[in-house]
C-alpha cells in the first residue's frame, strides 16, 4: 500500500536472508478481514466529525497489508532454534518490543511501542515474511492453512472477548451482534467453551443464516421494530453479556439496552462513530463497558490447541488468489464476504 484508499501495488522486491532470531515464512494463507479496510481507509471514524488518522499512529507508508498469516519455514536466523521445518505454522502478529513490562507477561498486544504486522511491519499479502522471533509462531498440525490463518486476528480477538465474559456463558444465552467473521468464530467457539448457543443480532439475510449453520440458537434481524423484544424472549432471562462485533451507534445502542443489572458490554467492531448512553443509566445500571483489542500471547496459544484438538469448529471461508487482493477487499467492504476471505498464493 502506497496510498490510502488507494489500489494495492504488486511489487517484487529482493528476499533478504534472516539474521539472528529471525524466521523467514514461506506464506501458504493470508486472512483479509475489517481491520485491513480500516488501515487501507488511514483513518477511523470517532464521531461528531472527529477522525483518527494512521499516520498519527506510526503507520509508514509504504507498508504490506495482513496479519493472519500462515506459512511454511524458508530459512532461520542462526538464534532461531526450536522450529520444525516440516511443519507449518501460524503466526502471532500481534508483536511488542518484547523487553517492557505488559511484554514479558505475554500481553504484548498491549505493548506501548508496538510492532504489528499489517501496520508498522510488513504483512502477509506476499509470497514471504520475516518473523522477528519463534515464539511468534505455532505450529497448526493438521489444520488446513486457510483455515488456521484466520485465528491470528478473527479466531483470537473473538477468543478474548468471550473469555471476559466467559462465566456467564453456560447458564444463559450470551449475545452477538454482528455475525461477520469474528461473529461467525465466536458461535463456534463459545459452544466449545460449554456455552449455551448463543442469540445473534445481525442485519444481513445471508449472515442470518450462516449463524444458525454456525450453531447459533436464535438470530434477530437488527432492523426489526422489535429487535430488542426479540432478543430478550430468545434469552428468556435477564442478559448478563453482549458481544458486540459492529459497534456502530446504533448495535452499541441495543447492546446497552439489553443489559440488565450487572450486566458486561465488550466492544470489539470498529466500524465507527459515538455512543449517545444516557450516562446516569451507567452507574444507575451497574453496567461494565469494555474494549477488547486482539488478543495475548497466552490466549492464542490456548486457542490454537483447541483448534488443533477439534474443537473450534471451521467458519466459510472464500479463497483468493493473492493477486486478487484488491478484489477481495471490494468484495469485503461491500459485504459480499460471508465468513473470511483469505489470500493464497
Amino acid at each position: 500500500m502506497h496510498e490510502f484508499a488507494a489500489p494495492l501495488v504488486h511489487e517484487e522486491r529482493e528476499e533478504a536472508a534472516p539474521t539472528g532470531s529471525e524466521v523467514l515464512l514461506r506464506i501458504t494463507a493470508a486472512g483479509l478481514c475489517h481491520s485491513d479496510l480500516h488501515i487501507h481507509s488511514g483513518e477511523y471514524d470517532l464521531g461528531h466529525g472527529r477522525r483518527l488518522d494512521f499516520a498519527s499512529r506510526g503507520l509508514e507508508l509504504p507498508v504490506i497489508l495482513g496479519h493472519e498469516i500462515a506459512g511454511e519455514i524458508a530459512a532461520c536466523g542462526p538464534e532461531a532454534t526450536g522450529l520444525d521445518p516440516a511443519r507449518t505454522y501460524v503466526v502471532y502478529p500481534w508483536q511488542g518490543c518484547g523487553g517492557c513490562r505488559v511484554c514479558l507477561e505475554g500481553r504484548e498486544n498491549f505493548c506501548p511501542t508496538p510492532r504489528n504486522l499489517g501496520f508498522h511491519t510488513d504483512g502477509g499479502f506476499a509470497s514471504t515474511l520475516r518473523v522477528a522471533h519463534p515464539r511468534y509462531l505455532f505450529d497448526i498440525g493438521d489444520l488446513d492453512p486457510a483455515r488456521a490463518a484466520p485465528l491470528a486476528c478473527s479466531g483470537l480477538t473473538s477468543f478474548s472477548a468471550l473469555k471476559k465474559v466467559e462465566e456467564t456463558i453456560a447458564e444463559v444465552p450470551l449475545v452477538l451482534i454482528g455475525a461477520g467473521g469474528l461473529g461467525l468464530m465466536c458461535i463456534g467457539l463459545t459452544l466449545a467453551l460449554g456455552g449455551l448457543p448463543p442469540v445473534v443480532v445481525e442485519i444481513d439475510p445471508a449472515k442470518r443464516e450462516a449463524a444458525l449453520r454456525a450453531g447459533a440458537g436464535h438470530v434477530v434481524d437488527g432492523t426489526a421494530p422489535d429487535a430488542l423484544a426479540q432478543v430478550r424472549e430468545a434469552v428468556g432471562a435477564v442478559v448478563p453479556a453482549v458481544i458486540d462485533f459492529v459497534a456502530a451507534p446504533a448495535t452499541a445502542g441495543l447492546a446497552f439496552d439489553l443489559l440488565g443489572k450487572g450486566g458486561r458490554m465488550v466492544l470489539v467492531g470498529l466500524f465507527g462513530g459515538a455512543s449517545d448512553w444516557p450516562l446516569p443509566l451507567i452507574p444507575l445500571k451497574a453496567v461494565s463497558i469494555l474494549g477488547s483489542v486482539v488478543g495475548s500471547l497466552p490466549e492464542f496459544r490456548e486457542l490454537v490447541d483447541l483448534a488443533r484438538a477439534g474443537k473450534v469448529p471451521p467458519v466459510q471461508t472464500t479463497l483468493y488468489p493473492l493477486a486478487e487482493a484488491n478484489a477481495a477487499m471490494r468484495a469485503l467492504g461491500e459485504g459480499r464476504v460471508v465468513g473470511r476471505a483469505v489470500l493464497v498464493p
